[in-house]
């Protein structure tokens, strides 16, 4: 079962305080607010309906858990998946914040507890299943407890999964008009029309306050390779970060076994995860990958949004994901924590042919598919890309920015070549042939190959027959590949995937335009290439500390039974490296280390740090990282001074190191109300002395 938290101290503080940021700092150990959060903290306390879309990682979480503390009254949260609300519940109650979830994953004690906490009106977030909604008498305990908002989290879930295996989603807006309560709905992926869905299913059509902060995620490097012995390439990535925790995606279930054996192998600490999977087996996995330092889990897309770890340092892709959603989803699971991150993604003709397959094979209209073939084409512009990859990205979702300098792209500049009249000499094929043919028919036609397929339909009499031969087969492929990252191609559907020219096309093909392609990476696939330097988070020297830190939180974790970066994430650690804090007040300064872990886990940091055991009194490292504490050690040196009176020569006298806090906190000011607390014998001894320290401190 969860520890329970010893919530009272900060219960009392949130029934009074007003101030959001001092708050965030006290109970979540953050100096400041991300971009976007404070106004989003501000309207969702103002109980406005509120729709946020912010990047993975933005911290949406804390955009209403803020909230919840600072107003009165239970926040319920409407959350997709088990594994997501327990991570986010352990996260809160370690912080001091009482939450619990009431899921059908709880055993007895758990739920018994939730249930406890609810009746005493303690429970500040209760976390719920869509599902839950539809439980006989979840509306009326809901009704009963003093609901005062309702939270969606990964509200783009309403859209994908509302109207098919999970319905019950569409009840939300039932529940926002049964309680008469202000919904406040978050996602980090939803494009224009799923956000008008979400408005039509949560806010009856009313436009909420809507805040839209962007995609960009600057601390992902990101970069794409054509596929060349794809297990190495994955292998040799995998090794220059090893000991990192990552995900490898991969497009079949057989492919994540076989290539988590290949890692096992190169000794990498490597897991497999597919829906497959027996439901124990997959629980095991998450698990495991939230608890343990340096793990690589091999996956198909089933591990997904459950994954709420934030100190995922990379992540791979084997195979070619489906569209820039997936995509950009996908590698948003990486540098949650904001420290940098890196990915890879590979592409290859295979698995081009297989994800046009899944949408040729699907069920949706023809126009549908013609769409989400022009989807795959702008993913392939993205791995096709002559400049910034981070341009391409921000400009499919409607965003501009510089160069980011954090891309393969930036580090590297690729090599482009004129490719106008290979472009041309192309589209002309695709005319000539009436846009009934691929691009494997259409390169025989190019490099003058003569197939009985060929032959048989005369192509070999046509003038393009032959006229390309300046490129292999491998160039041609990689040229067709690029023009339908350019979107100037797209297979057809109805025609067994032929390749038909779009509007974007005709410019260039009537000589009214020109174009450039990079040159293809394969073309360098036979030269050897050194593996990749290994990339760090701190600098050398500072690594066998950082190793230290992740041990103490390791053996911290496993003791509390919750995941490694509960305890602290790697942005702490790494700062606690580089700030090397000296005294409990330092590491009260560090972010992430709010005044409950400070409590809990300061002084054990502490002496990994300084390598010296923790001497200091409880009382006085309660006090930790606040004024008061300056204010303590000044009253414990004046009553040093005086422990034997003015001269020197009378009878020991002291104060309690608890009775010292009571002062520095309550701050007397005059002889009457310290005698109050010292009583008069101490106050006679101390009490000239100690006005003088609490007057000097102002």
């Amino acid at each position: 079962m969860w520890d329970t938290p010893t919530n009272e101290r900060i219960n009392q503080k949130t029934g009074l305080m007003s101030d959001a940021a001092q708050l965030l700092r006290d109970v979540f150990g953050f100096d400041g607010f991300r971009p976007g959060q404070a106004e989003i903290v501000d309207a969702v306390s103002a109980n406005h309906n509120v729709l946020a879309i912010m990047p993975t990682g933005g911290g949406k979480s804390l955009c209403f858990q803020l909230p919840a503390l600072l107003s009165e009254g239970v926040t319920v949260v409407i959350s997709p998946l088990i594994a997501l609300m327990r991570d986010q519940v352990r996260a809160l109650r370690e912080a001091g914040v009482e939450a619990g979830a009431l899921t059908s994953g709880n055993t007895q004690d758990e739920t018994d507890y939730v249930w406890d906490r609810i009746e005493a009106g303690a429970l500040k977030l209760l976390y719920l299943a869509p599902e839950r909604l539809a439980a006989d008498g979840t509306m009326r305990m809901l009704r009963r407890i003093g609901v005062t908002r309702v939270a969606v989290d990964e509200a783009h879930c309403v859209s994908q999964w509302g109207h098919d295996f999970r319905p019950d989603y569409l009840r939300i807006g039932e529940l926002r008009r049964a309680l008469n309560v202000p919904v406040a709905a978050f996602t980090a992926t939803a494009d224009a029309e799923t956000r008008e869905e979400i408005i039509a299913r949560l806010f009856d059509g009313q436009a909420p306050t809507t805040f839209l902060h962007g995609f960009d995620r600057p601390n992902i490097h990101l970069a794409f390779a054509a596929k060349d012995n794809p297990r190495r390439q994955i292998l040799d990535f995998a090794a220059a970060r090893k000991g990192q925790s990552g995900i490898v995606y991969c497009g079949t279930r057989a492919k994540t076994e076989t290539l988590a054996r290949a890692l096992g192998e190169a000794r990498h600490l490597a897991i497999h995860y597919h829906g497959g999977m027996d439901a124990e087996d997959r629980r095991i996995a998450e698990t495991r990958f939230q608890r343990e330092d340096g793990l690589i889990v091999v996956a198909t897309v089933a591990f997904g949004m459950g994954v709420d770890k934030p100190d995922i340092r990379w992540v791979a892709h084997a195979d070619l994901p489906k569209s820039i959603e997936a995509y950009y989803q996908e590698i948003g699971r990486a540098g949650r924590d904001g420290v940098a991150a890196e990915t890879l993604t590979l592409f290859g003709a295979d698995d081009i042919r297989l994800r046009r397959s899944q949408i040729d094979e699907g069920l949706a209209p023809p126009e549908r598919r013609i769409a989400d073939h022009g989807r795959l084409n702008a993913l392939l512009g993205l791995a096709e890309a002559l400049g910034c990859r981070r341009q391409v990205l921000l400009g499919y979702f409607g965003e501009t920015s510089e160069p980011c300098g954090n891309c393969d792209l930036c580090d590297r500049p690729p090599e482009v070549f004129d490719a106008t009249e290979a472009v041309r000499k192309a589209l002309s094929a695709i005319l000539r042939t009436e846009e009934w043919f691929g691009a494997g028919h259409l390169t025989d036609i190019l490099t003058g190959t003569a197939t009985d397929k060929v032959r048989a339909r005369g192509h070999d009499s046509l003038p393009t027959f032959g006229v390309g031969q300046e490129f292999s087969r491998r160039e041609w492929a990689a040229v067709f590949r690029q023009m339908m990252g350019r979107d100037l191609i797209r297979p057809n559907p109805d025609r067994h995937g032929a390749l038909t020219m779009t509007e974007a096309a005709r410019p260039i093909l009537r000589g009214e335009a020109e174009i450039a392609l990079r040159r293809d990476s394969i073309d360098q696939a036979g030269s050897k290439s050194r593996r990749p330097a290994v990339k760090t988070l701190v600098s050398e020297e500072d690594e066998p500390l950082l190793s230290a830190l992740k041990a103490k939180r390791r053996a911290l974790a496993e003791a509390a039974r919750v995941p490694a970066y509960v305890i602290f994430p790697d942005r702490t650690l790494i700062e606690m490296v580089e700030t090397r804090p000296q005294t409990l007040d330092d590491m009260a300064r560090v972010g992430g280390v709010g005044a409950k872990k400070l409590e809990r886990y300061g002084a054990t940091f502490l002496a990994v740090i300084t390598g010296e055991s923790d001497d200091v009194h409880p009382a006085r490292r309660k006090l930790a990282g606040r004024t008061s504490g300056d204010l303590y050690d000044r009253l414990m040196q004046a009553q040093t001074d005086l422990t034997r009176g003015s001269d020197g020569i009378d009878k020991p006298l002291s104060c309690s190191a608890a009775l010292l806090a009571k002062v520095a906190a309550a701050r007397p000011d005059s002889e009457d109300g310290l005698t109050r607390i010292l009583g008069e014998r101490r106050a006679e001894r101390f009490g000239a002395a100690f006005l003088d320290v609490l007057r000097a401190a102002g």
